[in-house]
């Protein structure tokens, strides 16, 4: 199986709390020990500056986010785990891609258009108190995504957008200048877990009803023992539906333990003991955990020297790829040879160009050696469809034409359109 580069980010402007554990941590670190992934994971401390103005806040949550993640058994010889902060061609590709990127993609971005429209309603100038780093916050995650070419990021439905204007932009990028990015695609988090805080609303940083994921024993004790709950009383049936209590402990616990809890529910149990239950179970799977954090925590010296070490694997990929991106986009040595900087030049052999059209949609052409067009395809309502096709093409060569005819334009050459596909299914072979 071809191994597969996954990328995820952190942004380090806050405290990990159960819900970052069960529906971000603990997945993500399981999913790190497959044989067929690479993993990159990194601490986005460029991003938390966008709405966070307290450095020493920033280096705190950098140092908590780091000791947790280890912690909870990120393994930083079998990953990649680096600080964002730590690879300087992250901010010099967010420029390259600056240049590649229309404003009016931007000015779609869901995080930046929330701003204008809560100021418009307010009577406000539209961009009052909105940063040019907001504003360009699509183009750094971007700049994250493309310089180690993942193929997969793992997101909400309401980080979508940002995946696809980064294949956007990979794209705008590779037809300027020639293949360089691998169009990443969004890994879509459905069933991610979403755990209810202390007074039962989704748990969040927004609502201060987190429960922090390390917070010494009889802390975690207290939170949990101040969880709403209603008014019924010992003895009284108690339903397990919207009960905080139990989707907290259902997180936790195996199927036996839950189905043990639903009966105790149905049986009466006192809110006292359930919070009990509660307790003893997320201690159970915490308390080992906790233990390696507080030593991790008193050592930063240590956890430094871990992400310089990520930091090096991460710029052994990231300092020449970027040399190759100067050299592709003119930044070039004044000595050297000028002789690539003709389109022809660019591409020693066939290419496909991803793009997208004014009309939303996304298409592709395949272009030979020298530039000239031997295939054009139809407007595609999404860029996974696009480069599913081009896959297809390329796996499967002048075979796959028949299968996509209605999407595809041929032009030029038959034959030499037959050597091009060649080109792409020798290469996979």
């Amino acid at each position: 199986m071809k191994t597969q580069r996954v990328l995820t980010g952190i942004t380090t402007s806050g405290t990990p709390h159960l819900g970052n554990y069960v529906g971000a941590i603990r997945p993500t670190v399981r999913a790190s020990r497959l044989a067929e992934v690479e993993s990159f994971y990194f601490l986005a401390d460029y991003h938390a500056l966008i709405k966070v103005g307290e450095p020493a806040r920033v280096q705190r949550s950098t140092l908590e986010i780091a000791a947790t993640w280890l912690a909870c058994g990120l393994d930083p010889e079998r990953v990649t785990f680096y600080r964002q902060s730590d690879i300087p061609e992250i901010p010099e590709l967010t420029w390259l891609l600056t240049c590649v990127t229309g404003k009016g993609v931007l000015n779609r971005a869901h995080a930046y258009k929330a701003s204008v429209d809560k100021n418009t309603a307010a009577g406000e100038d539209p961009d009052a108190g909105v940063t040019a780093g907001l504003f360009m916050y699509p183009v750094l995650m971007a700049a994250d995504i493309l310089m180690f070419n993942a193929h997969q990021v793992p997101v909400g439905r309401d980080q979508i957008q940002h995946i696809e204007m980064a294949r956007d932009m990979a794209a705008s990028f590779n037809h300027l200048y020639g293949e360089h990015f691998t169009l990443p695609e969004a890994a879509i988090e459905d069933h991610v877990a979403t755990l209810p805080g202390l007074d039962g609303r989704k748990m969040s940083k927004s609502y201060d009803n987190t429960i922090p994921l390390f917070v010494p024993r009889e802390q975690l004790r207290k939170l949990i023992m101040g969880i709403l709950t209603d008014s019924r009383a010992p003895g009284e049936p108690k339903s397990t539906e919207g009960s905080a209590l139990f989707q907290l402990y259902q997180a936790f616990a195996s199927a036996e333990e839950t189905a043990a809890l639903a009966k105790a529910y149905a049986e009466g149990i006192a809110w006292g003991d359930a919070k009990q239950m509660l307790f003893e179970r997320l201690d159970h799977e915490i308390a080992p955990l906790r233990e390696v954090y507080d030593r991790l925590i008193q050592d930063p010296a240590q956890i430094e020297k871990t992400l310089q070490a990520g930091a090096q694997k991460a710029r052994a990929i990231a300092t020449p790829f970027t040399a190759r991106l100067r050299d592709a986009v003119g930044l070039r040595r004044l000595d050297s040879a000028v002789a690539t900087t003709t389109k022809a030049a660019r591409s020693a052999a066939p290419a496909f160009k991803q793009y997208r059209e004014s009309d939303g949609l996304f298409y592709f052409k395949l272009v030979d050696a020298g530039g000239q067009l031997l295939l054009q395809s139809t407007g595609f309502a999404s860029g996974k469809d696009a480069a599913q096709a081009i896959a297809r093409l390329q796996r499967q060569g002048s075979q796959a034409l028949a299968g996509l005819r209605d999407q595809l334009t041929t032009q030029g050459d038959a034959a030499a359109l037959d050597q091009a596909l060649a080109h792409f299914a020798a290469d996979k072979g």
